[in-house]
């Protein structure tokens, strides 16, 4: 028996049509009304009746509900865009204050843990996957969206459509890589898993792709089938990529426009975890000796 569908109220209908018609993507525009939600039912009434001091006791609310910064942020974005723009009323986000974000450094693998952590992966598309993750650079999202089409053995490229902040961008595709690309072709075309044009890692459909979820999970089993104790997700290969890549003498302007980062200062963070370069370095006290 078919669920009812409920009915969206012309408020929620409003701020659908105000994010469609910003092209907002579905992740964005699933966040916001989230954030709206979540608000309503600490409110108890309608959110457009909501006053100053009810957002600002919400904001009270969440930290004191241990609340992430991340999370925080994420949730005042959602209600900024609704009082801003679908009701017009931004006066009343006054008192709202997004908080700072805490600077972490990012975990980074050695170059033996991501040999053994690719390695370890027990399943063909999933240790290719990674594999292309740690030569690109790329995102668990740009990874799993990649297309056979995308990849260009004559310039030695992969096309990046649509990347994190909708720009399209080439990663670079080292001889390893393209060979490794092959066999995993090879592979699935001769079961029947890849389609023509397909995606490059499709998943158990191969109409629809891989997730990065399941890519996630993956590296998580193969870090712990590697016996690697640091944390471990599909980013990390990111960080090891750009750290790698400075240890070895990249400019750091190179590995900014291979990352995707519209920001330099951005990219400035892995110069922090570079421990090649660290060990490069002469402290001064070792100038003392011969002073």
């Amino acid at each position: 028996m078919d669920t009812p569908t409920r009915p969206v109220s012309p408020l929620r209908q409003r701020m659908l049509d105000d994010m469609r018609m910003r092209k907002l993507t579905p992740k964005t525009q699933s966040a916001y009304i989230r954030a709206v939600c979540r608000f309503t039912r600490y409110l108890g009434r309608a959110p457009d009746s909501a006053t100053v001091e009810d957002l600002r006791n919400y904001q009270l609310h969440l930290v004191d509900t241990g609340t992430s910064p991340m999370s925080l942020n994420a949730a005042i974005s959602g209600l900024k865009f609704f009082f801003d723009i679908t009701l017009q009323r931004g006066e009343l986000m006054a008192r709202m204050q997004p908080v700072r974000l805490p600077q972490r450094l990012p975990v980074v693998l050695s170059r033996e843990e991501v040999a053994r952590l690719i390695a370890a992966c027990n399943n063909l598309k999933h240790q290719t996957a990674l594999s292309l993750a740690y030569a690109t650079g790329l995102r668990a999202s740009e990874v799993v969206s990649l297309k056979v089409s995308d990849v260009d053995s004559g310039r030695m490229t992969l096309r990046v459509e649509q990347g994190k902040g909708r720009k399209d961008r080439y990663a670079m595709l080292s001889p390893l890589l393209l060979e490794r690309l092959r066999v995993w072709w090879r592979v699935a075309r001769a079961q029947g898993k890849m389609l023509d044009g397909g995606w490059l890692f499709p998943g158990l459909n191969p109409i629809e792709s891989l997730s990065p979820r399941q890519l996630n999970r993956a590296v998580q089993a193969a870090a712990l089938a590697a016996g690697i104790d640091k944390r471990v997700s599909m980013h990390t290969l990111r960080h090891c990529f750009a750290t790698h890549l400075l240890e070895q003498k990249v400019d750091i302007r190179i590995i900014q426009a291979l990352l995707g980062h519209k920001k330099l200062d951005t990219t400035v963070i892995y110069t922090q975890v570079a421990t090649d370069l660290l060990r490069e370095v002469v402290s001064p006290l070792e100038t003392l000796q011969s002073a």
